[in-house]
């Protein structure tokens, strides 16, 4: 498949994702993955020893196993169906990439909370948001249940919208499949607690490492998105260069700080995690406390930042290969 032909599949993938979001009664290869993860995690720990070494090993090939199906699957799918014809191979592409962007579902699960908060259901808006995020939400409150659907959206917008897209542009559906089943095994194996913190390890520094461009090229987006959206583009800036470090992980404050800034809210600091309080650094300044409007005003931005990352990623390399 051409380059053209390529990056084509992704801007229809990409407005097809727009349009359609997240259907749960169409099979999802994600959610494949999650259970061929699961059901490595159960085998690979009964054949290697259950001690430090025997789990990092373990964590090592439960990541080159996962990678290499993941990739090589996706690989043979494409591969067969160029077999039949282009048309059904630009057709598979175009799926694959509608299905690894998430940009409709994001502000879909983020939208339930901000309905309920709106309805003032304050319960029904702790559990909407419980679905989004791994903190206990029984004791927020609703400045609380709204700062933790903001700071979802701005983090997702780097590893569930933007890291796909620049995957998928460089290297198709076969590296953004590997992108997913990388950011897939960190959700699922990359806990620093008593039972991850060996097995996940591999797992968890390598989705640091995937990462680490998209993410601060992220950042910048959001901060330029916020400009093209109608919020504050420079205080974002500040806010990103001041406070984007501002987390234990290398990577997940750089849009939330480009976010905080973008809409003078302060996200971040302490919460609750399995009972026990986390203390966390806080990310932007208090300029108005949150309030449910936030949750739509970040939405905003998350699609202002999207669309520009597909101009970046497609948009410009299709004008330059036309040209060419």
């Amino acid at each position: 498949m051409t380059v053209t032909l390529r990056l084509s599949a992704l801007l229809l993938g990409f407005f097809l994702d727009l349009l359609l979001g997240d259907p749960h009664w169409l099979p999802h290869p994600i959610r494949a993955i999650g259970a061929l993860i699961a059901g490595l995690e159960k085998v690979l720990r009964k054949i290697f020893p259950k001690n430090q070494g025997g789990e990092r090993f373990g964590g090592v090939v439960l990541v080159i196993l996962v990678l290499v199906f993941s990739g090589g699957f996706t690989l043979l799918v494409l591969w067969l169906c160029g077999k039949v014809g282009l048309w059904l191979r630009f057709l598979a592409e175009t799926i694959l990439c509608f299905q690894l962007l998430a940009t409709r579902s994001l502000k879909g699960e983020s939208m339930k909370v901000y309905k309920a908060l709106k309805a003032g259901d304050l319960e029904g808006a702790r559990y909407a948001v419980s679905m989004i995020v791994g903190r206990d939400t029984q004791r927020l409150d609703e400045a609380g249940v709204a700062r933790a659907a903001v700071e979802t959206v701005a983090e997702n917008a780097s590893d569930g919208v933007i890291a796909p897209l620049i995957f998928l542009a460089i290297g198709g559906a076969p590296l953004g499949m590997v992108y997913k089943a990388v950011n897939t095994m960190d959700s699922m194996v990359g806990y620093k607690n008593d039972q991850y913190l060996w097995f996940g390890r591999c797992a968890a520094k390598l989705d640091d490492v995937v990462n680490f461009i998209p993410a601060r090229l992220a950042g910048l987006l959001m901060c330029l998105g916020a400009g093209f959206s109608g919020f504050d583009g420079p205080n974002a800036l500040r806010i990103f260069r001041r406070d984007r470090k501002n987390h234990k992980s290398p990577n997940s404050a750089h849009t939330e700080a480009a976010a905080a800034g973008a809409l003078h809210i302060q996200l971040g600091g302490s919460n609750y995690y399995f009972g026990k309080l986390v203390e966390k650094p806080t990310i932007g300044d208090p300029d108005h406390p949150v309030e449910p409007l936030d949750i739509v005003r970040v939405n905003r931005l998350m699609y202002a930042t999207a669309f520009l990352a597909l101009v970046l990623c497609c948009g410009v390399p299709l004008l330059v290969s036309l040209a060419l």
